[in-house]
């Protein structure tokens, strides 16, 4: 039996293997793909889909496929998409109902056959987000079954990460760029004077079976298993961007009051995408449609945005009704009150919110900002204090 820290080598025929591997035994695979000018997640037939030979240039607001000449299918950031998108769909019908000819209803409960998913290629801060998500959404009171239903028995296989973004900042969350837990496989992607190849880590028995069933060698601990270790730690010292090295839940509570606040509300466009690509966030809604003749209707549940102003609306109008009120829920929730309700951040540092924000909002920046307000503001009680 193998374990955590046993490590093989595929090379690329072994990754082909293990995208064919996977869909024998019945699994929808998804993983990286270029469409429209971007890399995508989307259901793979094969790994010649994977994005050989491109990477990405991001910053705030801005994404750009770039061709890289090693041919690397790993040496992207994430994109638009998260693995929510699959375990915790924007759209799913929950119900429907029907009026018969004599005034009777019948109501049909929605029951989709629910794929069995392998994701290829998540990245550790997107293992991070899938943990999480599986608190908030199975680990409470008020469980979803669907999700459950989609994520049970979900085979996954890591991709960590050697060449991170410019809005990359998961080391300072602790969440990367390593993969440390959650997986079935771990690969770390090698293009050297040795080759092109993967190094794999067996995460569980899930992961020891398919691994047994591909092509593959053991790993020269040197040229394999200590390459993939430098290449990996190199990438956590050539992050785009980092947190401040403080308390954030402390920061966010002594933080409510401050200036940098009505800064930020003057830049926000209140558009939500920060929450949409954001693998988190996980708020929905719920709403009945019904076709012209009212004998047909159906309940649907999608996502929802904390920037909507009718997130909070109650009868005498929206609880948070200004950018500021808005943006200052969904930053100290994730990055603070997230704790209170389900023991950790809500925030991995992928930087999909600073990448697609359209006015290039960055939340390092802007947590940043409030460190040094905060620090300002102490200094100057201290200073007034001596002076009394």
């Amino acid at each position: 039996m193998t374990d955590s820290r046993t490590t093989a080598v595929l090379d690329r025929n072994g990754l082909d293997a293990l995208v064919r591997t996977l869909r024998a035994r019945g699994r929808t695979v998804v993983g990286p793909t270029v469409r429209d000018g971007a890399v995508v997640l989307a259901e793979l037939s094969s790994a010649d889909e994977l994005p050989f030979g491109w990477g990405t240039e991001v910053e705030a607001g801005r994404y750009r496929l770039v061709p890289r000449a090693d041919g690397a299918a790993f040496a992207h950031t994430t994109g638009p998409h998260s693995w929510k998108a699959f375990l915790h769909p924007e759209r799913e019908k929950l119900w429907s109902v029907d009026r018969a000819p004599d005034g009777g209803l019948t109501v049909t409960e929605e029951r989709p056959a629910r794929p069995s998913y392998a994701f290829l290629g998540v990245r550790s801060c997107d293992l991070r987000a899938i943990a999480i998500q599986d608190r908030v959404l199975t680990g409470g009171r008020y469980e979803d079954p669907g999700y459950r239903e989609r994520r049970t028995g979900a085979f996954l296989v890591a991709a960590e990460c050697t060449e991170p973004g410019g809005t990359c900042f998961c080391a300072s969350m602790g969440s990367g760029p390593a993969a440390d837990a959650g997986f079935d496989l771990a690969l770390t992607e090698l293009v050297d004077g040795r080759g092109h190849r993967f190094v794999v880590r067996v995460g569980s028995e899930a992961g020891d079976e398919v691994l047994s069933a591909l092509p593959h060698r053991p790993a020269d601990p040197g040229a394999d298993t200590a390459a993939a270790r430098t290449a990996v730690d190199g990438a956590r010292e050539r992050m785009g961007r980092s947190m401040p090295p403080v308390d954030l839940r402390a920061l966010m509570a002594e933080s409510l009051e401050a200036d940098r606040w009505d800064d930020v509300a003057a830049r926000c466009l209140t558009c939500g995408n920060c929450t949409m690509v954001c693998p988190t966030c996980f708020c929905t809604t719920t709403e009945e449609v019904t076709d012209l003749t009212g004998d047909h209707a159906e309940r649907w549940t999608r996502w929802d945005s904390c920037f909507d102003l009718d997130f909070s609306r109650l009868h005498g109008g929206p609880v948070r009704a200004s950018p500021r009120g808005r943006y200052r829920q969904w930053l100290t929730h994730k990055l603070s009150t997230w704790y209170e309700q389900f023991g950790s951040s809500g925030c991995v540092g992928c930087g999909r919110c600073i990448t697609w924000c359209p006015v290039a909002i960055d939340i390092t920046e802007e947590a940043t900002a409030l460190h040094d307000e905060l620090a300002d503001r102490l200094r100057r009680q201290e200073r007034e204090e001596r002076e009394r």
